[in-house]
């Protein structure tokens, strides 16, 4: 038994580690790596994994997936999700089951309890898959995938229901498909099955937040990191195995516990720890559903499976775009939104499972179908990859061909290119001093709530040479580049650098290396994002610890005006790795010393002739203590 485990371990990893770096390679995602990986090993490929046994213990991986996403949603920031969670993913659900069910009711000729099943089941979508594309293209946090996670959070509430609803719905004699498992709610009558749900959710909610923090207290004043995993992997094993003998969605019960745990001071110790376990298990996941799929099945039926696949995508893709026109979204969100959402769901396969033990649908209805969803989950990564490819570009045209700049009307000395919130603070303060700015911005929804907020704001690309003319940068003395992106910025520089080289640039740069390359283009004035702002954190954090305020303010003064040489010093050598890194320590030295020189220069001379604050604050103290005498 341990050498068929070990062999089954090695395969698998196997096929993980030289599947998903050759996708990857070649732009395809992880995910689909995964699951081509699952098709060649699987029981219809060459034989050598355990296809659907493996899934039982690999779902387990969606689970952690559901607990981690949950710690860092704050229940806070879940109620300000109510309307898309509610009103979205509400929805969704219901337009893509009627749908759905009418298709296979009209064309399938089964009866409307089995066509309302599958509609049910096949409304539902893949919370591992989406999540994992967007994660991994960093899109979770846009609108669309923002939306995208509400409906998924939704979907994930509506299994509840559905677990209830299809034994009401049984035409078939029922089937024990799996004799071994049982819950705690058969049997028992409604009453008594909702009060044991709600007794469940109840005891969650209640434990996570007064019972859980003590223990992991007491656990981690062992200083064992191991036996903290242990804890955690046990509470969600646990949590898991409590909901699954209650009847209900073991990811739905561990995200609970993982937003009632979100304001947990342990919060960030329980991601580290599951989050290696949580990604090895999703791996595994999406190899089984690769596995799962029946080619045999689909070789005797090609058009048959095809077709339902296809047709399946395509209705929820239109149901997709239509609600997310409805509920507001921009296009290209809307078109990530439905592009997401597509495909069946991982928990159609349990589902399916249920309704044929429930006696609504026949095995072989059940066998086509979970094939259905395992291609349709199969072709998710290649929706994505064509919209990010094919449509988000032909789309980023169009949409910026709907709005045509705007005619600029006035000329200034300054022009200021971005007017979001780092540039918001340049222009405030170039106008409160009496200068006026010629402000662009190319996020039309941001100029148009900038306009109504009183600031005369012209939407526009600064990178177009029409638009810096018709702004007046032939006559103008500045140009304050206050936009993020590094490829943006250098491409502004080079283009004001050919055409206007008389123009004074004053750029913002996000990072370091950054800095480092409008240096190399010959921008001399050079604005690091985080800089200021952490000298201003530095200066407070020194008066907190007592330094007179002229003191810190001094020593910042000095770390700023000996940073900023050295950064043009080792812009020139940064190339050189050896070099630069020897050179950045001996910089670092130095400035470590010449601080400390000057703080014991400071001590001795005691220059507070300016500094008020720390006079009146000295004098209140020596009156306080008169009082007291």
């Amino acid at each position: 038994m341990s050498e068929e485990f070990l062999g089954q371990a090695l395969i698998y990893l196997g096929a993980a580690v030289i599947s998903v770096p050759i996708a990857k390679r070649f732009g395809l995602g992880s995910v689909l790596g995964y699951l081509v990986a699952g098709m060649i090993i699987g029981p219809f490929g060459m034989n050598l994994g355990g296809g659907r046994d493996v899934m039982h213990f690999a779902e387990f991986g969606v689970v952690l997936m559901l607990f981690l996403i949950g710690l860092e949603l704050q229940p806070n920031l879940l109620w300000r999700m109510r309307v898309p969670i509610l009103g979205l993913g509400c929805s969704q659900v219901l337009v893509s089951a009627f749908l759905i069910s009418a298709l296979v009711f009209m064309i399938g000729s089964l009866p409307w309890q089995s066509s309302l099943v599958i509609g049910m089941v096949l409304a539902l979508s893949s919370t591992a898959i989406t999540l994992q594309m967007l994660n991994e293209k960093g899109l979770l946090n846009t609108d669309g995938g923002q939306n995208s996670f509400a409906v998924l959070l939704f979907q994930d509430i509506a299994i509840i229901p559905m677990l209830a609803l299809f034994p009401l719905l049984a035409i078939y004699p029922v089937v024990d498909t799996d004799p071994q498992h049982t819950t705690l709610v058969e049997g028992l009558p409604a009453w008594e099955h909702t009060l044991i749900v709600l007794g469940t959710v109840a005891f969650i909610i209640v434990a996570g937040r007064f019972i859980v923090g003590h223990i992991f207290r007491i656990i981690a004043k062992t200083r064992l990191r191991e036996i903290f995993t242990a804890a955690a992997l046990l509470l969600v094993i646990g949590i898991t195995l409590l909901m699954t003998v209650v009847g209900l969605s073991p990811a739905l019960g561990t995200f609970l516990a993982g937003v009632v745990l979100a304001n947990s001071e342990y919060r960030h110790e329980l991601e580290a720890d599951i989050e290696p376990f949580k990604g090895i298990l999703l791996g595994l996941f999406f190899i089984s559903v690769g596995a799962s799929i029946d080619f045999g099945m689909i070789s005797g039926m090609p058009i048959t499976v095809t077709g339902l696949v296809a047709a399946l995508i395509m209705v929820k893709l239109c149901a997709l775009l239509i609600l997310g026109r409805y509920f507001g979204m921009a296009l290209d969100q809307n078109i990530l939104f439905s592009m997401s959402l597509a495909q069946g769901g991982e928990f159609g396969f349990v589902l399916f499972a249920f309704a044929e033990s429930s006696g609504v649908l026949t095995p072989a209805i059940t066998d086509l179908l979970v094939a259905v969803v395992a291609l349709s989950m199969a072709c998710a990564p290649l929706m994505m990859i064509v919209n990010e490819r094919l449509i988000q570009p032909r789309f980023g045209s169009l949409g910026n061909d709907k709005r045509k700049a705007d005619d600029i009307d006035r000329k200034r000395d300054v022009i200021i290119v971005g007017f979001g919130d780092f540039g918001n603070i340049v222009g405030r303060l170039l106008k409160a001093s009496g200068v006026e700015a010629t402000l662009l911005d190319l996020d039309s929804d941001n100029v148009d709530l900038l306009r109504k907020l009183g600031f005369n704001v012209f939407y526009g690309d600064a990178s177009r040479l029409d638009l810096l003319r018709a702004a007046g940068a032939e006559h103008a003395k500045a140009l304050v580049i206050a936009i993020r992106d590094p490829d943006e910025i250098h491409g502004l520089v080079e283009t004001c650098k050919k055409n206007f080289p008389h123009l004074k640039i004053l750029s913002r740069a996000s990072a370091r290396t950054d800095a480092y390359d409008l240096l190399d283009q010959g921008v001399t004035l050079v604005y690091r994002d985080s800089f200021d702002t952490a000298l201003r954190l530095g200066t407070d954090a020194l008066c907190e610890l007592g330094f007179r305020q002229h003191h810190a303010y001094r020593c910042a003064q000095i770390f700023r005006k000996h940073d900023e040489e050295y950064l043009r010093e080792l812009a020139k050598m940064r190339h050189d790795k050896t070099t630069y890194l020897n050179q950045s320590r001996r910089r670092i030295r130095d400035l470590e010393e010449i601080l400390l020189e000057e703080r014991s220069v400071i001590d001795e001379q005691r220059d507070v002739g300016w500094d008020t604050d720390s006079m009146i604050h000295e004098a209140r103290l020596k009156a306080e203590d008169k009082g007291k005498a």
